[in-house]
């Protein structure tokens, strides 16, 4: 399975913490070159993108990387808590994570980033669950019979009674 040939779970989050930086930096610089250039006057649109990636692309990568560190961590302290793999660790750290970057906005707004954290996992969780299902090779399918000719070349005889 997909879960048991990750890494184990201290050199877990060091990994996920760098491919979420690598994410949010390049689509972070995608996002910002087009929108710097979208938003550069005529002839200084290259500029103004290469600008806005500098400026704007490391924060991005900074935050993904926040994100994914302390989804990692909350993960990893799931596995060792239940003992076990499954997607109700993601689902709970999905929701911790959510729960824990809001904080500082009070318990009503850390209640509300939880339990949208939780949901977007479960959804994530579930699409790929869905998907593993679908993808599987069917097992256990019944032989397929040969198929058989009508007599006479395919066409039916009528009885005349």
């Amino acid at each position: 399975t997909p879960e048991t040939s990750r890494e184990p779970c201290p050199d877990r989050i060091l990994d996920d913490v760098g491919g979420a930086f690598g994410m949010g930096a390049v689509g972070g610089s995608v996002f910002h070159f087009l929108k710097g250039t979208y938003n550069s006057p005529n002839g200084e649109r290259l500029l103004g993108g290469a600008q806005q990636v500098r400026l704007n692309a490391p924060r991005v990568g900074g935050s993904f990387a926040v994100w994914g560190g302390l989804f990692s961590a909350f993960d990893c302290t799931m596995v060792f808590v239940r003992q076990k793999e499954d997607p109700w660790n993601s689902i709970i750290a999905g929701a911790a994570t959510g729960g824990f970057l809001s904080m500082r906005q009070g318990p009503g707004a850390a209640g509300r980033s939880a339990l949208m954290g939780g949901c977007l996992l479960a959804l994530i969780e579930g699409a790929g669950l869905m998907l593993n299902r679908v993808l599987a090779a069917p097992q256990n399918l019944p032989p397929h019979a040969p198929a058989t000719r009508a007599p006479c070349g395919g066409r039916e005889l009528r009885r005349r009674g």
